[in-house]
């Protein structure tokens, strides 16, 4: 029994780690998971490209979603195991929820293995990848927003301390993601330095539940970029031009939307920094079998 799924990567509107609510869309980069189903009872995950890499997530995933869903396949739980092969165009720790994006994918595969995908509800499947994400240690929130956008496409609104969806809206915007060369951890962000920018991540909530989406991000991100001491630069490279910029997650991509043409006018900027820069879709089809 095999299955196959694509997860979508994901860009910041609102940090969680300031309040617990946070916000999040979808935008065109992919992680494909593949799982095939044993009999031997061992969950086994690989990551492609990189073979020393930790695979406890996808495996924490394989094996969560089987012990919930395995006798509704008429299987038992104790004899099933699994191999999870993963790939990725999402940059690992740069903001862009390539984590979120591997725990829906492998969720939603081995849902597809056990041949009950079509019965689960979509948000019920991503939040047993972010409990997956909590246990094994890759999130300091749960990541309840970054997953929902990943898994449902759109931009959602969250209350992570309940795993909550507040609001879900389809945009038709473009996204231009700058990366620099550098990685950081969400895992390891310094959680007090964000809690004291609570107040300003109450505006940004504010302006997000009205729709604003855009001065939501910025708000967010000149916020944040001071609470985890990133560079306000590239922001303002690209400012006032675009909808809205922000540092993605807690960095150190930043992610700006807009229409394409004022992307591309504005790419050049980035260009220029040391880095990734790529112009991408937003998505509003979120994760899915294939």
């Amino acid at each position: 029994m095999d299955g196959r799924a694509v997860a979508p990567a994901a860009g910041t509107v609102l940090n969680a780690l300031a309040t617990g609510t946070g916000s999040a869309f979808a935008i065109d980069l992919e992680t494909t998971a593949s799982v095939e189903l044993t009999n031997d009872g061992e969950i086994v995950g690989t990551i492609a490209g990189k073979p020393q890499a930790d695979t406890t997530l996808v495996e924490r995933c394989a094996a969560m979603t089987i012990v919930e869903y395995a006798e509704r396949a008429g299987l038992d739980e104790t004899d099933v195991g699994a191999r999870i092969d993963t790939e990725s165009e999402v940059p690992m720790a740069s903001g862009l929820k390539s984590s979120s994006a591997a725990a829906n994918a492998t969720v939603l595969a081995t849902l597809d293995a056990l041949e009950v995908a079509d019965s689960v509800e979509r948000i019920d499947a991503c939040r047993l990848g972010v409990q997956a994400a909590r246990e094994a240690g890759v999130t300091a929130t749960g990541a309840f927003d970054d997953a929902s956008a990943s898994m449902l496409g759109g931009v959602t609104v969250t209350d992570n301390t309940a795993d909550a969806l507040l609001v879900r809206e389809e945009v038709d915007w473009h996204a231009l993601v700058y990366t620099p060369p550098e990685q950081s951890y969400s895992a390891d962000a310094d959680v007090s330095a964000c809690e004291r920018v609570a107040p300003m991540a109450d505006l940004v909530e504010e302006l997000a539940l009205e729709g604003r989406y855009g001065e939501a991000m910025t708000v967010n991100g000149f916020a944040f970029c001071g609470a985890l001491e990133f560079s306000t630069g590239p922001m303002i490279d690209v400012l006032p031009d675009v909808t809205g910029v922000s540092l993605s997650g807690t960095g150190p991509s930043y992610v700006a939307v807009g229409e394409r043409e004022t992307l591309e006018r504005v790419k050049p900027r980035w260009d220029e920094r040391d880095g990734t820069t790529r112009l991408l879709q937003t998505r509003t089809d979120g994760t899915r079998t294939t």
